[in-house]
């Protein structure tokens, strides 16, 4: 079965090609001879800049030097600042490169990695400054993939977002494995359980891929919902706004909370004994998993909700009514009423018959 369902989008094309493990294997591959005047300074990670010294060294050195990797688009030394120069104190005109075809963004990771693989090695405080740029461009890697491109430990590179990143739109995160995992576990067990209502015969595979999940917690969304229970464990489940911003059963202004059956205080309207136990019964269905989790049943709690905000402003809203459209407007709410009492009846019988099953 393949099921037509968007998933958590995959934070980088190039996710795979840069799981790998050099630099160079992220290039083209291909060397190539180059003039050394068409090569430019370095994005580096160094914040002490070139080191002459090191540099002469390497000139005096024998054989020849390893490839440079070079950004092809902006003709940037990605990996190769002390070798270039090395080369241009020889008298050298041309130098081998191999040319990385990704982003500036992407160049600068490699650049980081290179530098902490090989040569001289990044203080800590240049690679905890790299990690802090590469965070704001490649917000959707893990710490642990991070941590292994930049030298530092996940629970560093964690300490470091925290504090340095604002709110990120990315919904997961790619690791070391090149899986994505997403930030909120409630959103990937929510998608499971509206796959698993609009497509029993799938298997756990099949909605695990397309929620993002793994099997084993699509068994468990599975388990809970047969239970009737809440398909996100009670220790994931973050604040949900209320179900409108006009008030209602969440405790929104203008509204009323669940310990506080009778509305507000004070307000225009106050509902009478009617409206009072509609008010106490729909913050009950707002906590069902399953109507939360599917359309008809989000809009049948919308619908419900709004009948306890009218009902605290029910005098607003025959105020607002002109005289001559009063009988219009009293023949529509019967109307409605016939439909709510429709509605209701067909409920009760669905009722009567899941029990006498």
């Amino acid at each position: 079965m393949n099921l037509n369902l968007r998933k958590l989008p995959t934070p980088l094309a190039h996710a795979a090609p840069l799981a790998r493990t050099t630099p160079i294997a992220d290039a083209a591959g291909a060397v190539v001879r180059v003039p050394t005047a068409t090569l430019r300074t370095a994005d580096s990670p160094r914040t002490v800049g070139l080191d002459e010294e090191y540099a002469r060294t390497l000139a005096t050195a024998e054989g020849p030097y390893r490839p440079l990797l070079v950004h092809r688009a902006t003709m940037r030394v990605i990996d190769g600042t002390h070798r270039l120069r090395a080369a241009r104190l020889r008298g050298q005109n041309t130098v081998d490169v191999v040319f990385f075809d990704g982003s500036a963004e992407d160049a600068f990771v490699l650049s980081v990695e290179a530098n902490i693989r090989h040569g001289r090695p990044l203080t800590r405080r240049e690679r905890t400054t790299a990690a802090l740029r590469i965070l704001r461009t490649h917000p959707d890697w893990s710490d642990r993939f991070l941590a292994d491109r930049t030298g530092l430990s996940a629970r560093t590179v964690a300490a470091l977002r925290a504090r340095a990143t604002g709110p990120t739109a990315v919904d997961g995160r790619i690791g070391r494995d090149g899986r994505i995992r997403p930030l909120d576990p409630a959103r990937g067990r929510e998608a499971a359980a509206r796959l698993l209502a609009d497509h029993p015969q799938a298997s756990l595979r099949e909605i695990a891929r397309a929620a993002g999940i793994a099997p084993s917690t699509v068994r468990d969304v599975r388990r809970r919902i047969g239970e009737g229970t809440d398909p996100v464990p009670a220790g994931q489940r973050r604040a949900r706004p209320p179900l409108h911003e006009s008030g209602g059963p969440t405790g929104a202004p203008g509204g009323s909370g669940p310990g506080d059956p009778s509305g507000a205080t004070g307000q225009a309207g106050s509902p009478g004994a009617a409206g009072q136990r509609l008010a106490a019964l729909v913050p009950a269905l707002c906590k069902d998993p399953l109507l939360r989790l599917s359309e008809a049943g989000r809009l049948l709690l919308r619908m419900l909700d709004l009948q306890v905000s009218a009902l605290r402003q029910r005098e607003r809203i025959v105020a607002a009514v002109p005289p001559y459209r009063a009988e219009t407007a009293a023949a529509a709410a019967a109307q409605c009423a016939r439909v709510w009492q429709e509605l209701s009846d067909e409920l009760r019988r669905r009722g009567s018959a899941e029990s006498s099953a």
